[in-house]
């Protein structure tokens, strides 16, 4: 019986935006576009307003789809690779405490203050 043929490895020669998560982050960026074009559309009809919060939506969507697509991978790319994964993995040190002193007598409590109370014409003299 013949192997069952491998799947040429083309991640090397595809182009980045062939990747099947950004393909999938594209599909769900198109989706959610679309969907709150169409719920603003239902809400609010064609005047002025719509425009400028179909405007603020796609700012909104670009900035996003920028942050998930661009920022976080690159800072994830960074801290990896600028700091090295010992940096990430190295627990964070806790700061030195002086051990207290066996022969130093403790604090006594002092007495609380007296409690102001106001006068009023039932108490006073």
């Amino acid at each position: 019986m013949a192997a069952p043929r491998r799947r040429a490895s083309s991640s090397r020669t595809s182009p980045w935006l062939a990747h099947p998560l950004v393909r999938r982050a594209g599909i769900l960026l198109a989706v959610s576009v679309g969907l709150s074009l169409l719920l603003v559309t239902y809400l609010f009809g064609f005047d002025g307003f719509f425009g400028r919060l179909v405007g603020a939506t796609f700012v909104w969507f670009v900035l996003l789809s920028v942050t998930f697509l661009a920022v976080v991978p690159f800072v994830n790319w960074a801290a990896d690779n600028w700091f090295g994964r010992s940096w990430a993995e190295h627990p964070t040190p806790q700061p030195a405490r002086k051990p207290r002193a066996s022969n130093t007598p403790k604090a006594t409590a002092a007495p609380k203050p007296t409690r102001y109370a106001p006068r009023t014409p039932t108490n006073s003299d």
